[in-house]
C-alpha cells in the first residue's frame, strides 16, 4: 500500500509540474538563433571597432559562469576550432546564455523575455495599451540592464547585464515575444502563439506558432554553422539596405516593428487558423512557412546590426 502511495504521489506531481511547464512562455528565437545575432554583431565591430570588442570581452571575462564558456570553448577547440575565433564565440555564448541560465534561481528572470501587448483582430484600434506599471516585462529588463552596465559597479554584475543586453535585443526582434492574441478561441490570450497550434504540412507533428517562430532562423548550434549562417545573412540583408536601422529605440522595436510584424505576419491579421488542442494543429497556408522565414532572418539581422550599435554606444571610448 505504501509503494502504491509513493507512486500515486509521484506520478500527481509529474502530471502537475508538465502542465506548469506547458503554461510557461517559451523563449524568444532558440539558442542558435541567438548565437547568430550575437555572431552578426561581433563581425560588425570587428570590422568598425575593435576597440569595442576588446573592453567587452575584459568584462564578460569576470562574469560569474565564465567558468562554463572556457569549458565550451575547450571543447571547441579539440575539434580544430582556430584560437583566434575565440572572442567570436564568446560573444556566441553571451547572446545565449540567459537562456542556459534559465535553471539557475539566481540568474533566471522568466518575464524579462517578452511583453504581451494585446492583439484583438476584432478590434477597430488595436493600438499599444501602456504596460503594467512595474511589470518586469523585456521593457523593463532593458532598461534595469542599461542602468547596470552604466552605473559603478562590479565587472562581474556588469557581465551578467551584458549578457542580458545581447539576449533581449534578440528576444525583442521576435514578433511573437510582444503580443498575445485574443479571440473567443483565446479570451486570456493566447501566450504569444504558445497556445496556439499548428501543422506545418501533413506529415509534420503539432507544434506551436511560438516554436515554429524561434526555430526558423537556425536549428544547429554548431560553431562553423553558426557562423556560416551569420555570415550569409550580412551578405544577404546588408546593413546599407536596412533603413529600419534608423530607428534606435528599443520600445519601438517591440511596440511598432514586432508588434506590428505579429499582426500582419505572424497571425496574418487574424486570419491564420490555430488549435487550442496541442495533438491536433491546424495545418500553416501555403507558403507561410517561406514568408516567415525571411522575415524572420531580416529581423535577426536587424538584431545583430542593433546590438553592435548598442555596444558601440555603450562601450566606444568618445
Amino acid at each position: 500500500m505504501h509503494r502504491l502511495n509513493f507512486w500515486l504521489r509521484l506520478t500527481l506531481v509529474t502530471m502537475l509540474s508538465a502542465m506548469v511547464l506547458c503554461q510557461q512562455p517559451a523563449f524568444a528565437w532558440n539558442k542558435a538563433g541567438h548565437m547568430v545575432s550575437g555572431a552578426i554583431a561581433y563581425s560588425e565591430l570587428k570590422q568598425s571597432n575593435q576597440q569595442t570588442i576588446d573592453r567587452i570581452v575584459a568584462i564578460l571575462r569576470e562574469h560569474p559562469e565564465f567558468s562554463k564558456f572556457e569549458q565550451q570553448w575547450n571543447s571547441l577547440k579539440k575539434s580544430s576550432i582556430p584560437s583566434q575565433n575565440e572572442n567570436l564565440y564568446l560573444f556566441m555564448w553571451a547572446a545565449r546564455w540567459p537562456d542556459d541560465a534559465r535553471d539557475n534561481q539566481k540568474f533566471n528572470h522568466q518575464t524579462w523575455h517578452y511583453i504581451n501587448f494585446p492583439y484583438d483582430p476584432s478590434s477597430s484600434s488595436n493600438s499599444i495599451s501602456t504596460e503594467k506599471a512595474g511589470e518586469e516585462n523585456i521593457l523593463y529588463a532593458f532598461k534595469q540592464n542599461i542602468s547596470i552596465v552604466q552605473n559603478n559597479t562590479s565587472n562581474s554584475k556588469k557581465a551578467v547585464a551584458i549578457c542580458w543586453l545581447f539576449h533581449l535585443v534578440g528576444d525583442v526582434h521576435q514578433p511573437l515575444h510582444t503580443t498575445k492574441l485574443i479571440t473567443s478561441q483565446y479570451p486570456e490570450g493566447d501566450s504569444g502563439g504558445n497556445l496556439f497550434y499548428i501543422l506545418v504540412n501533413q506529415d509534420s507533428q503539432t507544434i506551436s506558432l511560438h516554436k515554429f517562430w524561434d526555430d526558423l532562423v537556425l536549428g544547429s548550434e554548431n560553431f562553423q554553422t553558426v557562423r556560416n549562417t551569420a555570415i550569409r545573412l550580412r551578405n544577404t540583408y546588408q546593413r546599407r539596405r536596412m533603413p529600419e536601422l534608423s530607428e534606435t529605440q528599443f520600445d519601438n522595436w517591440a511596440k511598432v516593428e514586432s508588434f506590428n510584424l505579429a499582426k500582419q505576419q505572424a497571425y496574418l491579421n487574424g486570419r491564420l487558423s490555430g488549435s487550442i488542442d496541442k495533438s491536433e494543429g491546424k495545418l500553416l497556408p501555403v507558403n507561410y512557412a517561406v514568408s516567415s522565414k525571411s522575415i524572420a532572418e531580416r529581423r535577426m539581422s536587424l538584431a545583430g546590426y542593433r546590438l553592435a550599435d548598442l555596444l558601440n554606444k555603450l562601450f566606444a571610448k568618445h
